[in-house]
């Protein structure tokens, strides 16, 4: 029985539960691929809980979240004395998931030194703590997730080609939000009757025109940004029907169409440009503008310079004018009028 997190009827959803229900029962090592936000633990768990290892430990670790020079100890374990603040023996990750599966998010992250002690986990079972010669034996299944495109920088030299190729035994590709739309009228349902209960709240209707606004939308942040959306719009809802500020609903206007772009470049300098401002020009890390581009940070650095961008929006020299203006008066217009009918 699959977890109440598997949310979805979609021709493209449906198929993800589909792989879902194929590998779980499986111990192959699976790699789950799709944007931030599409829900890639939410898969991972599922996997797990419908696997023959279901009653044992489901750990998860985010590569990107720990410093390099911590993650060999945090996944493998040290001894104790085996670095400064090494005060006692620790277990790590790969031992605590022993017997159950271990969910390695952002595995994109993972600085390229460690890539090899993860293979030889994953081909022999098998590992040494840090600061130990003792090899220690684990049955542990391996599930990675990650935003960026692996293939691609396994040819940059910035990812391991066989590390890469034993992860993707079993790939499982998670489509955007915008790619099923369908779907988000009964994520908002979800969602509504999630909060109402965590946040005491009674909201029982969600306007028509509300759920028309929000299928629009393109949603750069994906199931999460949705989520946090209906969570902002219950903790503003005084009463029985689910109803927005209209700030946030400014937030959600529909991107208009573009005049007709000339080049290729025109339309990678406007599509750059638009996700660099829904990051406030942050380039790296797991909600950064490479993450939600799905390319290493340096490729973007790269392209923005080949561009005639700069690391500040201030100093950039792009053209605005290719740029759709999701603030337009015609944008602000509808979200007023909206905003009119919710509160009526």
């Amino acid at each position: 029985m699959f977890s109440n997190n598997l949310i979805g009827s979609s021709n493209t959803f449906r198929s993800v539960i589909e792989d879902i229900d194929m590998v779980a029962p499986l111990n192959c090592a699976i790699l789950i691929q799709g944007e931030t936000g599409t829900g890639k633990e939410v898969v991972a768990r599922a996997v797990h809980d419908n696997g023959s290892r279901r009653n044992k430990p489901f750990v998860a670790i985010n590569c990107a979240a720990i410093p390099s020079t911590l993650l060999e100890s945090e996944l493998f374990g040290h001894e104790k004395g085996a670095f400064t603040g090494a005060v006692e023996r620790t277990i790590g990750r790969f031992q605590t998931a022993h017997g159950g599966t271990l969910f390695l998010d952002e595995i994109g992250d993972m600085p390229l030194e460690l890539q090899p002690k993860l293979l030889r986990v994953l081909q022999e079972q098998q590992f040494e703590r840090v600061g130990s010669s003792r090899t220690t034996q684990v049955d542990v299944r391996i599930i990675a997730a990650t935003n960026l495109h692996l293939q691609q920088m396994v040819e940059e030299k910035s990812f391991r080609a066989d590390l890469y190729y034993r992860l993707s035994v079993f790939p499982i590709a998670l489509p955007p939000l915008r790619q099923r739309k369908g779907d988000i009228p009964l994520l908002v349902r979800c969602f509504v009757n999630r909060f109402n209960e965590r946040l005491g709240r009674h909201v029982i209707h969600i306007p028509n025109e509300l759920i028309e606004r929000l299928t629009e939308y393109h949603w750069p942040g994906n199931i999460r940004e949705l989520q946090n959306f209906v969570e902002r719009a219950l903790i503003t809802s005084s009463g029985d029907v689910l109803t927005p500020r209209e700030r946030d609903l400014r937030f959600i206007a529909p991107v208009p169409q573009t005049r007709d772009v000339v080049t290729l470049a025109d339309a990678e300098r406007a599509h750059i440009h638009r996700t660099l401002h829904e990051t406030n020009w942050t380039i790296g890390g797991s909600n950064g503008a490479a993450a939600k581009l799905g390319i290493p940070r340096t490729t973007l650095i790269s392209r923005m310079e080949k561009l005639g961008f700069s690391k500040s929006p201030r100093r950039s020299t792009v053209d605005t004018n290719v740029l759709p203006d999701i603030f337009s008066p015609e944008s602000h217009n509808r979200s007023l009028a909206l905003s009119g009918v919710l509160q009526s």
